[in-house]
């Protein structure tokens, strides 16, 4: 091949060789040059017809190289004339052509001629190249321009410029030879911000990439650096807060700089370079115990120079000549002003078992602190009245030798003496004697360091006791000290995780039970702010446990289920979906094989936490989502149905999932029937073993709590046979007896004559319930309730609820008492033992039938092993159901006046619910079409519950002041509506702690229902607004009123961090309160400022930038919609977001007619199609056909259009960042109906069959793995600016 074209080549190149040997005599005229070039061609035409297709490459690279090898300028230039000429004429491919000259490595920029002549010859033909091609030639050229000095001769300047002059070409709008995002892709690759172009290039690349700001705001949120979450929103499923892990960045735009990983010593030096010279020395000692946390804990395991700097630190804070003199170790502060004494102690110590040279002697200012700790360590009878204890822990973590006497002191305090024993609740149950726990402010004082070492001890000693299957139980001290240090979260992996993972299987595998039921009994009544992954694991391990036949005994049994209970209706709204999908391959692990009652819980609890959430808005269908498994699981487990008055509360996908599941149920008369055919079986048989064998028996009917009410009702009395069958039916068969009895019930009483009978059954069920303790009220109430009733009798089975929980003095007194002796504030008591015990010698706990033992003729004498109870009695274990018995009155509307009742009487018990907020905060929302128009029953609930805690928190702990004055004396025919001023100063109630100053009275947050203030002020501050007597809708209005109003109460300098706020409670409302947005946004879309070309003659993209608008004091209601709608949106959860392609495609379409509209509506949508990309792809699909059907219609009514430019830009941003080639089809049908101007720009949409093969079809994820070859880069940057 290389001769035949060396044979044609080189007889050009001979003729220019005479004609250069005899200069002058030889003058070719423009037609022999053609001449030339044509015979030239002709015979390499021949030639390249007859090549290979897999040598074409080869071929034009070898003309490349021999073109660029000649050193005639003359001859190079004709050379160049023969490949325009080929390429023109359609013998050689250009890209194949331009590639091989760019890529030549004599392609150098010295080579003046070359350069020009390439990059002339590249202007010209680039045009038959296909936009993929152009791209990669792109890349090409600016890597090539770079190789140019900064400095080079002005002499060669002009020939430079050729290149400058391709890349133009290939930039020019009009030009349309590719996607303009693609080029701003490749410059950016090469130019990342920040970066300057280089000097060739200069303001062409940087005015091409500042073409692309509109495309990049369009793509922003406004006022992003406002926007800021709240820890423990119990209501928000929201992945606006997900960074890319790969540059810990928001999506797209990098708003997060990325921090280097900072050194305990380098941070010690950046702190003394801050404070030198400054004289701050006030909060030393604080600093100094921050310090100590760290340096106590990990000064074992690195080395010494790594805290030496604290010493530099200390010479800057401590300059006294004298010694600081010890201060009063009655205080707690003391602990701080110890704290840099206790560091030189640890850094002497690490010097000491190092053999280190570095010994550090006591500063001496400190003298007399290391004095005063010497001489306490040489006392050997440490007291507990003072802080000598905690100063000598924090000194000597690290010195096991010094460590072991006041560490001792601590443990032996809280283990009570072997020899002294006290009695627990119940009969035969004994612990060790202490009583006394460590005080909170005792604990505080500790370090970290020495906090672990403590629980790690009580830890091991649990553990010990366990193996040892000690009978004598736990002293009530110790388990109370140890619930208050698993509350620091500073020592979770000793503390929650050791509690979860290590100390319950251990428990349980030593068949600890005593032991076991503790630790429920502290986690239930003890525990707060424990991360959802740990309680789903400990409700993993309690259906597993309800399993294990030695966990079939009543109290047990009952204290599993309770604590299930309680962690299943405990469960976020926000925690239901990530802590179940982590379960979706083995669903049967977080459910239970056996009880209907913990099932439904569930059930109830995904139903409002896909309710808050709005996780199935805009779905009419389970299918595909991550809770279809779960609900089928259920259905196999524990087939039931639920009554019409609860399904309608449902969102709309699980309305459907039961219907379409619909179990037969058992008739009245079918029961009715079963229970008189089992009771002449009991009357009829006489041999005592047959009857206790067939009433007992596995697989038997559960009418045997039946049969008992009849023997009452007809003979007053139980025989001992009786009591013999239930206490061999055991705990876990005797829950379906009872859920049988709550139906039979109803029945009995729907069919009770009235009067004397209805009194006797009543009498009666009270009896089985308080004198026979056959069955506790809080699982007979919870089975009732959870029973699926219809019409009169769903009525009939809440009077049954009703009058055993009110018509006997039992329950209410226990409740009264309980409430009246006790605080829930458990951490601020010393005494809660003795209370504790003082209430159940007064209400005993009987667990064990002990009631029907007494009664039977003869008496069977029992003294059941009771387990250890610490916290529990029957008032506390009621509360989860409480919660659930008024979700199931306020269902039904008949039952108001009786919920209304039982909250006066029963309200107090919310004192010691440990989510009361919360649970308002639910009930609220899930109910809030049920309540809408029953405003006295709304303002009976907020008030019992949050009045309960009256005595226990400060006034404006809750509901503002305002709100208690005006809103609870309101008449319902005269209800309060508040003004603007109220709905500001609500606002700057949650807007206070996001920006560090809480309007709250102080408390323990670690002990608060919420960890922060600023979690407490979203959820009072929703309470509030729901409870308000005013509808949702107005509500809303009035909260965007907030900021879209003059107010003022609101500053302008923080106006965005006020949207934020509004943005944070609007979507943590019902739909009718945010829903009122959209109303807002087609106001806007139909204002003059969008609709009229005279109204804003400026660039809309300034009229949309919100920040810069506002600093100039030229902002409009469309701008300031705009960032509200963005700070809206931004905290709102897919589930609200779904609604926006129904809203684009309904609503707006229609009405967008101008170009002002259409940028507008894109602006307020283009932020967030990342979110729709990763959560809910069919709606970016929606959305991405809607864009361009509104560009349709605006193209249709307008003579001309000015922003083509950023419309397309945009447009290919949504098909190469999100929608790919999902939306073609559509788009296709569209673009052919758009004028001329907009089809060019627009043509690179179309993709024909052979493109198809090099494309991917794809949409393309920004956490996506490397792009192909043919791909826009995933991690495109565009120009944002915040």
């Amino acid at each position: 091949m290389e001769t035949q074209l060396q044979s044609i080549f080189e007889e050009v190149v001979k003729t220019e060789v005479i004609e250069e040997a005899f200069p002058g005599m030889f003058m070719d005229t423009p037609e022999d040059e053609r001449t030339k070039l044509i015979s030239c061609l002709g015979a390499f035409r021949q030639f390249w017809s007859n090549l290979s297709q897999e040598s074409h490459e080869q071929c034009v690279q070898w003309i490349v190289r021999f073109i660029h090898n000649q050193h005639s300028p003359k001859r190079i230039s004709f050379l160049y004339d023969c490949l325009a000429m080929a390429v023109e004429t359609g013998l050689l491919p250009p890209k194949l052509v331009c590639e091989s000259l760019l890529n030549s490595d004599n392609l150098e920029w010295e080579r003046t001629q070359l350069w020009s002549l390439t990059f002339k010859l590249v202007r010209k033909i680039i045009g038959g190249i296909d936009y993929k091609g152009v791209r990669d030639l792109l890349k090409v050229i600016l890597e090539k321009i770079l190789t140019v000095p900064n400095t080079v001769s002005s002499a060669v300047v002009q020939q430079l410029l050729a290149a400058r002059e391709v890349v133009a070409y290939i930039l020019e709008r009009n030009a349309c030879l590719l996607p303009a995002y693609f080029a701003v892709t490749e410059i950016r690759k090469l130019y990342p911000e920040g970066k300057l172009p280089h000097w060739l290039l200069g303001s062409l690349l940087s005015d091409f990439v500042d073409s692309f700001r509109p495309t990049a705001r369009i793509n922003s949120i406004c006022g992003r650096c406002s926007l800021l979450p709240v820890v423990n929103n119990s209501g928000a499923i929201c992945n606006s807060w997900k960074l890319d892990p790969t540059t810990l960045r928001f999506p797209l735009r990098g708003l997060l700089p990325y921090d280097k990983f900072a050194s305990f010593p380098h941070m010690v030096l950046s702190l003394h370079q801050k404070l030198a010279g400054r004289g701050l020395i006030k909060g030393r000692d604080h600093l100094m115990w921050v310090l100590l946390q760290f340096i106590s804990g990990s000064i074992q395991k690195n080395a010494l120079a790594d805290f030496l700097p604290v010493m530099k630190l200390f010479d800057l804070l401590y300059p006294e000549k004298e010694c600081i003199p010890v201060p009063d170790i009655n205080k707690p502060q003391s602990t701080h002003a110890f704290a840099m004494t206790c560091i030189w102690i640890h850094l002497n110590r690490k010097a000491h078992s190092d053999n280190s040279k570095l010994q550090i002697p006591i500063p001496h200012s400190l003298k007399l602190h290391h004095e005063f700790l010497q001489q306490s360590l040489r006392n050997k009878s440490l007291q507990m009245n003072d802080y000598k204890i905690a100063l000598l822990c924090n000194a000597y973590s690290t010195n096991s030798e010094c460590f072991t006497l006041p560490m001792g002191v601590l443990v032996e305090t809280i283990y009570g003496n072997g020899n002294m024993r006290i009695p627990l609740p119940g009969t035969n149950c004994m612990a060790s004697g202490s009583i006394t726990p460590l005080p909170m402010n005792l604990l505080d004082s500790l370090t970290v360091h020495a906090k672990m070492s403590l629980i790690h001890s009580i830890a091991t000693r649990v553990i010990k006791l366990a193996h040892a299957k000690s009978s004598l139980a736990l002293a009530p001290a110790l388990v109370e000290t140890y619930s208050r240090l698993l509350v620091y979260m500073e020592i979770e992996s000793l503390g929650i995780k050791g509690f979860i993972s290590q100390l319950l299987p251990t428990v349980f595998k030593s068949h600890a039970w005593g032991i076991l039921h503790t630790l429920l009994e502290m986690f239930s009544y003890r525990m707060h702010h424990i991360q959802p992954h740990y309680r789903v694991q400990l409700l993993s391990n309690l259906h597993s446990l309800a399993a294990v036949p030695q966990t079939n005994q009543n109290q047990l049994h009952l204290c599993v289920e309770s604590t299930a209970l309680r962690l299943i209706t405990a469960l976020g709204s926000s925690e239901v979906q990530p802590q179940f999908t982590r379960f979706l391959n083995e669903p049967k692990t977080v459910l239970s094989a056996e009880s209907e009652e913990l099932n439904r819980a569930l059930i109830l609890t995904l139903a409002r936490a896909t309710h808050v959430t709005d996780f199935f808005t805009g779905s009419d269908s389970i299918q595909g989502t991550w809770c279809k498994d779960i609900l089928q699981t259920i259905m196999s487990f524990t087939p039931h149905n639920w009554a019409s008055h609860t399904l309608s509360c449902f969102p709309a996908p699980l309305q459907a999932f039961f219907k379409q599941n619909n179990v037969p149920q058992e008739s009245r008369f079918n029961l009715k029937k079963n229970v008189e055919e089992e009771y002449r079986k009991w009357k009829s048989m006489t041999i005592e073993n047959d009857i206790i064998t067939h009433f007992s028996m596995q697989g038997s009917p559960p009418l045997f709590l039946c049969l008992l009410w009849k023997m009452l009702l007809e003979t007053d009395h139980i025989n001992q046979i009786g009591y013999r069958v239930l206490e061999r039916i055991g705990a876990r068969a005797l829950v379906a007896h009872v859920r049988t009895f709550a139906d039979f019930l109803v029945y009995e009483f729907s069919t009770s004559a009235g009067g004397q009978q209805l009194n006797k059954c009543i009498e009666i069920l009270n009896d089985m319930v308080w004198k026979y303790n056959i069955v506790t009220l809080d699982r007979l109430i919870l089975c009732l309730a959870m029973r699926s009733h219809e019409g009169n009798e769903a009525q009939v089975c809440y009077f049954i609820i009703q009058l055993l929980l009110l018509k006997p003095n039992d329950f209410r007194n226990r409740v009264s008492d309980f409430v009246k002796e006790n605080s829930p504030e458990h951490w601020l008591q010393n005494d809660w033992h003795t209370k504790h015990m003082t209430y159940h010698k007064k209400y005993p706990e009987k667990l064990y039938f002990e009631g029907l033992a007494e009664q039977v003729n003869p008496p069977v004498q029992i003294q059941p092993q009771y387990l250890p109870i610490y916290f529990g009695n029957v008032c506390l274990r009621f509360l989860p159901v409480f919660d659930i018995v008024i979700h199931r009155f306020l269902e039904l509307f008949p039952v108001s006046k009786s919920l209304e009742t039982l909250l006066d009487h029963l309200g107090g018990l919310y004192k010691f619910h440990d989510r009361p907020v919360t649970y308002l905060y639910n009930t609220l929302h899930y109910y809030e079409g049920h309540l809408r128009d029953r405003t006295n029953l709304k303002r009976k609930l907020v008030h019992a519950i949050i009045g309960s805690l009256k005595d226990n928190r400060p006034l404006g702990w809750c509901l503002s002041d305002i709100y208690l004055k005006c809103a609870m004396n309101a008449q319902e025919d005269n209800p309060w509506i508040p003004d603007d001023i109220y709905y500001c100063k609500l606002i700057a109630r949650l807007f206070s702690p996001m920006a560090g100053k809480s309007p709250f009275p102080n408390c323990d947050w670690r002990f608060n229902e919420f960890p922060n203030p600023a979690a407490h002020a979203l959820h009072v501050t929703c309470v509030e607004l729901m409870a308000l007597a005013v509808p949702g809708k107005d509500v809303g209005n009035a909260l965007l009123n907030v900021v879209l109003k003059s107010q003022p109460l609101v500053p302008r300098d923080n106006i965005t961090a006020w949207m934020n706020a509004i943005g944070l409670i609007i979507t943590a409302l019902p739909e009718p309160y945010w829903i009122v947005l959209h109303e807002r946004i087609v106001s806007v879309v139909n204002s003059p400022s969008l609709t009229s070309e005279t109204e804003w003659v400026g660039y809309p993209f300034q009229l949309f930038d919100f920040t810069a608008c506002h600093q100039s004091y030229s902002e409009m209601c469309c701008s300031y919609t705009l960032a509200l709608a963005h700070a809206v949106w931004h905290h709102s959860s897919i589930g609200q977001l779904s609604l926006i392609p129904k809203f684009l495609t309904e609503v707006l379409i229609p009405i967008v007619k101008t170009e002002f509209q259409l940028l507008y509506v894109y602006h307020l949508v283009g932020p967030f199609l990342q979110r729709f990309n990763q959560e809910r792809t069919r709606c970016m699909l929606e959305i991405g056909v809607a864009f361009y059907e509104m560009l349709l219609e605006v193209d249709q009514c307008n003579t001309h259009l000015n922003y083509m430019d950023p419309i397309c830009d945009f447009l290919y941003h949504v098909k190469y960042m999100f929608t790919g080639d999902s939306v073609k089809d559509q788009v296709e049908k569209i673009i052919c109906n758009l004028r001329p101007a907009l089809k060019l720009r627009l043509r690179f949409m179309h993709i024909t069959k052979m493109e198809s093969a090099s494309v991917s079809q794809q949409p393309i994820s920004n956490v996506s793995p490397a792009p192909q070859p043919n791909q826009v880069p995933v991690n495109v940057a565009l120009p944002v600016s915040q």
